[in-house]
């Protein structure tokens, strides 16, 4: 496994399927699955339930199924075809990337391309139609960009502003101006 990995790599929460009011963590670590439980229930022979905890290597839960099982019940299947990738080594290096660094990277892709890919996942649909990206894109694109030009971009979006075309800019401009003449002539 690549040791700049963290510690983590993946940890989920949830309750149990109905009628369970049972709590359960899922924790996949660089070498470990770690399943815990609580026992939520307002019958007296559970109350002093404690808490429970089963910690297995990776190899052991690719070979054992009854984790397996409670993770596919609780967690759903995609939870279960994930943790198996993570614990066969087969990581999602793109996911572990920084925001900040996927925008920088998602700056220099033609346009079509971005729109493809705000398609891939929520992840991605979220970064696509970030005013950060398209603020960065905006910046690649002008010259130089006004204090103007940046007040509009901040009531209309940056992604807005970018598809606008130049004359439907200019006339956003001027009726910010006339309204921000008229706010300040009723102030006095």
């Amino acid at each position: 496994m690549a040791s700049w990995l963290p510690e983590t790599l993946f940890e989920i929460v949830g309750q149990g399927p109905a009628p369970s009011k049972d709590y359960y963590q899922l924790l996949v670590t660089r070498f470990q699955v770690i399943f815990r439980w609580w026992k939520i229930s307002l019958r007296s022979e559970y109350r002093s339930t404690k808490p429970g905890e089963t910690k297995e290597t990776h190899e052991d839960f690719l070979e054992k199924s009854h984790l397996q099982v409670q993770i596919a019940l609780i967690f759903g299947s995609r939870i279960l075809d994930y943790v198996f990738n993570l614990c066969e080594g087969k990581f999602d290096f793109l996911e572990r990337l920084s925001d900040s660094l996927l925008l920088n990277i998602i700056s220099y892709l033609d346009l079509e391309d971005i729109a493809r890919l705000s398609q891939t996942s929520r992840r991605f649909a979220k970064l696509c139609m970030s005013d950060e990206l398209w603020e960065q894109i905006v910046r690649s694109s002008c010259d130089h960009i006004t204090p103007d030009m940046r007040a509009l971009a901040q009531d209309m979006g940056w992604r807005q502003m970018y598809f606008t075309n130049k004359l439907q800019l200019q006339r956003h401009l001027r009726k910010r101006k006339q309204w921000q003449g008229s706010q300040r002539s009723s102030q006095l």
